[in-house]
């Protein structure tokens, strides 16, 4: 049916307000968003006909840099520092592993060849940063698991698009090079790495140097870095999704102008991003297609969850310091989501035999992961006690819009037990001139500072300053590792507490 653009403006519309509604759905019934934004794309395949997979694969790439960029930004260094080992080997022998044992039973199940099996194997090899960074988000599972499994679903989308296009290739020309592909897969993994590095440290220096006229351009400036990221990378052949990453991790754990601002438009936009990519994707599958391969999606579903993701997570951690508990909630948090689907387009396009069949196991796979391990996450998580209290990010910021281009900000940051400024009253603090603490946040009380005030641990500080002395606040609040420990005023502030 072909709509007017008037029905398609109000129909586009009407999906971002009861995508944004399905958020609060699915967080009440306990299952992922993704899941709602999929089922609603295939209820409008009843009333608007879509099967353009090449508009929807460029659609889903946009969206998964994007997604990318927003939860690698949101991503602490201090925390996927320790875990890297862990998440390269799953982002790449695990990824290898479950591919070829997927493969293996979906040439059996689906009458498929050895080569096209593989080719399913590596389109639902990997875990989707889109279904992991939602789903991980409002979940209390200990840092170390989320930090593992973000930093895997960050960095194994390459190996996945590597393995599909390479077994693509290998399909359509037997005679290709196995050793070309395996120098391609350094090569890219190589780029990816070096220009994410080099354009998000460029980023964040242009970024804090340029003055622009409105706030509101920064988070614009820097997402079409992203997207210049990816482009850039992609035209050298290396790893565009990967670089995204990278870049986004650096800008994240980097001192930025606006920050606040830059954070809270990549949330809102990379939701709006996911809400349009999932329908999408579900416009493209119609129910009567799946029921067809009901039994087999089935069947590939339960040996992907139950023994090839399991599988490679055990053997690609076989030698790291993680407990079976954690490695068994790590193979079951193996989420799909718009990888698989987008990744599935490729053979459609690639005219592969079977693409069609693919396709749709893809999505009922994709499916069936979202809702079955998904849904069940938090309350696996809670049964395998791997679950902790949620604690306060240390120092997000937030500007005054309003100051224009005055350079002012106001910090929040959380008062540990190890910094300097614990047990001290405001007036015996040495800040910088034009340096206000305007409120404390202490026990979800509001409390009016005076001189008096004694700073406690926990207690949430909103410190009026200049984007220019950050840094010298954050050395006399908190202690910097870039700087001495501050003397004065506080060491002897410290020394007669001990004293008393």
């Amino acid at each position: 049916m072909e709509l007017s653009v008037q029905a398609l403006i109000f129909l586009f519309s009407a999906m971002l307000i009861i995508g944004v509604l399905a958020t609060k759905f699915s967080s009440r019934i306990g299952l992922p968003s993704l899941v709602l934004f999929l089922l609603l794309g295939m209820f409008l395949n009843n009333y608007v006909f879509f099967e353009n997979a090449k508009l929807s694969q460029l659609i889903g790439i946009v969206a998964l840099v994007i997604i990318l960029f927003e939860g690698g930004t949101q991503t602490k260094w201090r925390n996927i520092r320790p875990v890297l080992g862990a998440a390269g080997s799953l982002a790449t022998i695990g990824v290898l592993i479950t591919t070829i044992v997927t493969g293996i039973a979906a040439m059996y199940i689906l009458d498929l060849s050895l080569l096209e099996g593989m080719l399913f194997g590596a389109i639902v090899g990997s875990t989707d940063a889109a279904a992991v960074f939602s789903v991980l988000g409002n979940k209390n599972i200990k840092r170390r698991i989320t930090s593992t499994l973000e930093a895997e679903s960050g960095t194994n989308d390459p190996m996945a698009v590597f393995l599909t296009v390479t077994l693509i290739e290998i399909i359509q020309l037997p005679d290709s090079s196995l050793w070309t592909a395996i120098g391609s897969f350094f090569w890219q993994m190589g780029v990816g790495l070096a220009v994410g590095f080099l354009l998000g440290k460029a980023t964040t220096a242009v970024i804090n140097k340029i003055t622009l006229d409105a706030s509101g351009l920064y988070p614009v400036l820097a997402l079409a870095c992203a997207i210049f990221t990816y482009a850039s990378t992609t035209a050298i052949g290396g790893s565009g999704l990967l670089a995204v990453y990278v870049m986004a991790v650096y800008i994240g754990n980097n001192d930025l102008m606006y920050r606040f601002s830059i954070l809270r438009f990549n949330e809102g936009f990379a939701w709006m991003m996911q809400i349009i990519m999932f329908i999408l994707l579900g416009l493209l599958v119609f129910p009567e297609q799946l029921l067809n391969i009901f039994w087999q999606g089935l069947l590939l579903s339960v040996i992907l969850m139950f023994i090839a993701r399991p599988v490679g997570v055990f053997l690609s951690m076989l030698f790291m310091k993680y407990t079976g508990k954690e490695k068994f909630f790590i193979s079951w948090a193996g989420l799909k989501g718009a990888v698989p689907v987008i990744l599935a387009t490729y053979p459609t396009l690639a005219g592969v035999e079977n693409s069609q069949l693919i396709f749709n196991v893809v999505f009922f796979v994709v499916l069936t992961s979202a809702l079955i391990q998904g849904g069940t996450l938090s309350w696996l998580g809670s049964k395998l006690h791997l679950t902790e209290n949620m604690q306060a990010s240390p120092f997000p910021t937030m500007e005054l819009i309003t100051l224009g281009r005055s350079g002012a900000e106001i910090m929040e940051a959380t008062i540990s037990e190890d910094t300097p400024a614990t047990g001290v009253t405001l007036q015996d603090l040495t800040l910088p001139e034009e340096t206000l603490i305007t409120a404390i946040i202490r026990e979800g009380k509001v409390i009016t500072p005076t001189g008096s005030s004694i700073l406690e641990t926990g207690d949430t500080l909103y410190v009026l300053t200049h984007k220019k002395q950050r840094e010298q606040v954050r050395a006399m609040l908190f202690g910097n590792k870039k700087t001495k420990k501050p003397e004065g005023k506080i060491e002897k502030k410290q020394k007669k507490n001990v004293n008393k």
